[in-house]
């Protein structure tokens, strides 16, 4: 079995964390969203701002996955550019194998 990369492993961990990140900022979202329906005045403007708060940590963890998984897309790119017919060899072989199994199964 393949090992994976440094880089891959890397780029795993980091969206792990992130989609972990975003799951969490939701949730705390839902629970500020559920608590708003009765208030008013000024209870309301600090909950609005409580979720103006956590919508921004979304944003900028969303821009930190794209920051941070940016070389692994351009290495990607860049293996594909100068390799196109193991590219296409890849390709071709993966899809014969989920061809072969997909054929097994009907």
């Amino acid at each position: 079995m393949p090992r994976k990369s440094t880089a891959q492993v890397d780029t795993d961990q980091i969206k792990d964390q992130v989609f972990s990140d975003l799951q969490s900022l939701i949730e705390e979202s839902e629970k500020l969203l559920s608590q708003s329906a009765t208030l008013v005045g000024e209870e309301a403007e600090t909950l609005r701002g409580q979720i103006s708060t956590k919508l921004r940590e979304a944003r900028d963890a969303a821009s930190s996955l794209r920051d941070k998984a940016q070389p692994a897309v351009e290495a990607t790119q860049e293996y594909i550019g100068g390799h196109p017919w193991q590219t296409v060899a890849v390709s071709a072989g993966f899809g014969l194998v989920v061809g072969l199994l997909l054929g097994r199964r009907y």
